[in-house]
């Protein structure tokens, strides 16, 4: 079946009370019990389980060619819960510019705890079997990374990990199901901050794990959830499975105009580097090509010439793009990240994320051209 129609019908039946095309929404935090003091329809309580969530927990596995998935309050609480499932002088390897919030989780929460981690370039595969350990249990990869764009080989690092018995997981928010399958290319798990591209509106907070077969620490990840409570409201879920029916008509459109961008922002004289994979100078291009499918996504990051100073003018000229955090959703938005990230950044002072819409690529070049005038 067609990634298309898997996204209309993935999580989704006729309610059978009513015989409505669209679920309702299931508020209730607890469920009644049987006479004999069982759970006849499997729910017992909110943090547990909810019908909307057990909805898109069964859309995400099946687009992730999983086995099953876990749906969470937010893309940071799904990868922290992940990390948490590991044991105490477990070892990590994970991107030197790895998202700036799991830099901080482990910095500040899991390494007091006992967790031990290693930074490296993942892009660099004998960087990454050099930094692997007896210990190692976890490599966590982005692919693309944010925000700079950088592209790691999925099927060569699972292979390092898995010959260290130890597991892969692919953070695979920006390209999403309809763009890049890690599982199929050899990764254990794969997460997904669905705030971004999968939800798609910029309405909703959400997060998930996605395991390709049954493991232990699927199991543990499970099952400090369910104690903990990271949970994503019934509401929340219903808005993500909304969105995922238009994910891929969204993302390929995103795609072809962020493309149409970043090859017009190569030529323009303001800018020293364009940071984009599906562009043929990209030195991932080639691994993208064979690990991503058809396109390369609706993110990009600029270096803008004249450093930070010159760069934090252009995001005060733009009309379209909005000078806003995240990406994913139907407006245009640009970001400075190194002033939100922490000190010690990786992230150069120039570098602006630049999520795309869905506005009409020509108009988002115009915009960018009058903010950023002709040098």
């Amino acid at each position: 079946m067609h990634i298309e129609t898997e996204l209309v019908h993935s999580g989704r039946g006729i309610d059978p009370s009513t015989g409505a095309l669209v679920a309702p929404i299931h508020l209730s935090t607890t469920f009644e019990r049987g006479e004999d003091g069982s759970y006849p329809q499997g729910y017992v309580y909110g943090r547990s389980g909810n019908p909307n969530r057990q909805d898109l927990e069964t859309a995400l596995a099946g687009l992730e060619a999983g086995c099953e998935a876990a749906v969470f309050g937010s893309g940071s609480a799904a990868t922290f819960t992940l990390l948490q499932a590991l044991r105490a002088g477990d070892h990590v390897v994970a991107p030197q510019n790895v998202y700036f919030g799991v830099q901080e989780m482990l910095a500040k929460i899991l390494a007091p705890w006992g967790l031990q981690y290693t930074l490296v370039d993942t892009t660099d595969v004998a960087a990454v079997e050099t930094a692997i350990r007896s210990n190692t249990r976890l490599i966590l990869i982005e692919t693309p990374s944010n925000p700079q764009l950088a592209i790691t080989d999925i099927q060569t690092v699972a292979h390092l990990a898995h010959q260290a018995n130890a597991y892969l997981a692919c953070d695979n928010t920006i390209p999403s199901p309809v763009l890049q399958r890690p599982l199929d290319h050899g990764a254990d798990f794969v997460i997904h901050a669905t705030t971004k591209y999968l939800a798609g509106h910029s309405d909703v907070i959400g997060g998930a794990v996605i395991t390709k077969d049954p493991n232990p620490l699927f199991a543990q990840l499970q099952l400090i959830q369910g104690i903990g409570g990271a949970v994503p409201s019934p509401f929340d879920c219903w808005l993500t499975l909304r969105g995922l029916q238009t994910l891929a008509v969204r993302v390929k459109a995103q795609s072809q105009s962020a493309l149409a961008i970043a090859q017009w922002l190569q030529t323009h004289p303001a800018i020293d580097r364009v940071l984009y994979p599906g562009l043929t100078d990209h030195p991932g291009y080639e691994i993208a090509q064979r690990q991503m499918i058809g396109a390369y996504g609706g993110l990009l990051s600029i270096l803008v010439g004249g450093g930070q100073t010159a760069a934090l003018a252009m995001t005060t000229k733009t009309q379209l793009f909005t000078r806003a955090t995240s990406f994913g959703g139907p407006h245009s938005t640009l970001e400075h990240r190194a002033s939100i990230e922490a000190p010690g950044t990786g992230t150069p002072d120039n570098l602006l994320r630049l999520s795309i819409g869905l506005e009409h690529p020509q108009d988002l070049i115009a915009d960018l051209e009058q903010a950023l005038g002709h040098r």
